[in-house]
């Protein structure tokens, strides 16, 4: 790799293909009222399910990415899923119903899987331990730039070309990442060093990943930290319109926690060497239940509109900020045994995490009542119980020798 791409570049690119996912799901969240008011006249909030059904695909595609990567090579795989995914695009650019739209979008997030989960084994290939631990950080530092400016940048696509233009620039953003990769990147994974598509072995991979307790604990946490972040997502807009009447200003608002937030990867990098993984993960989780109370307690007081305001701006930021500090952090903890099946483990840590995480966050996005109660509540739980068990990792970690 280093005879084509320096360092800086190829975390660039690897920043892009996770910022892909970002850019799917937030740069959506403008346009739903539109597409909800076009298509679903009868039930607006249907518009919400272009969200899961997104999500839903990309957790399914999941499944087969990673092991297709280890049997035919990384770059291919992430062609085919691009190529699914810029299809997937055009047929929901041109839907004149919302259950086209929908079907498509299950696709899309099927060929997203590609980029989401082959980036990270690309990154296995390439970095192990706390040196694979930097690389993430610093390219969820420059992913984080994507949904900061989604929103916003949906909004004036909205203004511009409508709803539907959102698609395009979906289609031209995948476009320019493989060609960056096609032309860049050498193929990472050696002949000699592949799988074949087995299933005993498939089987096998999974068995070592579900038997392997640091691994398994891993996945439980990430699907929580999933979870609170999904269900921020899916509440979020109803939120700012309805309990603080701030639609309009929305994208700026959703813009600037991410900006904010996104120092939480640059510290991370800073501080993973020094501090370790799972200390990082088990104190931010700990910080975020301390957070999530006190914003319970305030909440239940009579507060100003302005105060209010800020207060869920406030949290909100910090429930990103833990994203940051959390994410790459597990990723890299259930990865780092599973170095001989990348592929395949990393499949197995996308998929479970992100349909579970999708699963949790569905139904408590529908019990939303007009406050933040049942999204206060719902993250609160989930912090604890992946504080929990980042406590039990700790006490695993104690009794075997390194």
């Amino acid at each position: 790799m280093a005879n084509r791409m320096s360092r800086g570049e190829f975390v660039a690119l690897v920043a892009m293909m996770f910022a892909t996912i970002a850019f799917s799901i937030n740069s959506m969240l403008p346009a739903l009222p539109k597409i909800g008011a076009q298509l679903s006249p009868d039930d607006v909030n249907k518009a919400q399910l272009i969200l899961t059904s997104f999500v839903l695909g990309l957790g399914v595609g999941t499944f087969f990415t990673g092991p297709l990567s280890d049997a035919f090579g990384r770059k291919p795989v992430i062609y085919v899923g691009s190529a699914l995914y810029i299809l997937s695009a055009a047929v929901a650019w041109a839907s004149s119903s919302l259950e086209v739209l929908l079907i498509a979008r299950i696709f899309q997030g099927v060929g997203c899987s590609a980029p989401r989960v082959v980036a990270m084994a690309i990154i296995r290939d390439l970095y192990s331990g706390r040196e694979m631990a930097r690389i993430v950080s610093i390219a969820m530092m420059i992913f984080t730039l994507v949904p900061a400016i989604a929103p916003m940048l949906g909004a004036g696509l909205i203004a511009l070309t409508g709803w539907r233009g959102i698609f395009a620039s979906f289609m031209l953003f995948s476009l320019i990442t493989i060609v960056w990769m096609a032309l860049r990147l050498p193929e990472p994974l050696a002949v000699e060093n592949r799988r074949p598509l087995r299933l005993p072995l498939m089987i096998d991979a999974a068995k070592q990943m579900v038997t392997h307790p640091t691994v398994r604990i891993s996945i439980m946490v990430q699907t929580l930290c999933l979870g609170m972040l999904f269900t921020m997502l899916v509440m979020v807009q109803p939120i700012y319109d309805v309990v603080h009447n701030s639609a309009d200003s929305f994208p700026f608002w959703f813009g600037f926690v991410a900006l904010m937030s996104g120092s939480a990867s640059l510290l991370n990098a800073a501080l993973v060497v020094r501090l370790g993984m799972r200390r990082i993960v088990t104190w931010v989780l700990g910080a975020q239940i301390l957070f999530t109370i006190a914003v319970i307690a305030l909440n239940s007081m009579d507060l100003s509109p302005t105060l209010s305001f800020a207060l869920f701006v406030s949290w909100q930021t910090a429930l990103f900020f833990m994203a940051g500090m959390t994410m790459g952090n597990l990723n890299t903890i259930a990865m780092e045994p599973m170095g001989h099946i990348a592929g395949m483990a990393a499949s197995v840590i996308g998929a479970i995490s992100t349909v579970l995480a999708a699963a949790i966050a569905a139904p408590i996005g529908l019990l939303f009542d007009g406050s933040i109660a049942p999204l206060a509540f719902g993250i609160l739980i989930m912090c604890t119980l992946g504080f929990g068990l980042m406590l039990h990792m700790g006490r695993i970690e104690d009794r075997v020798p390194a």
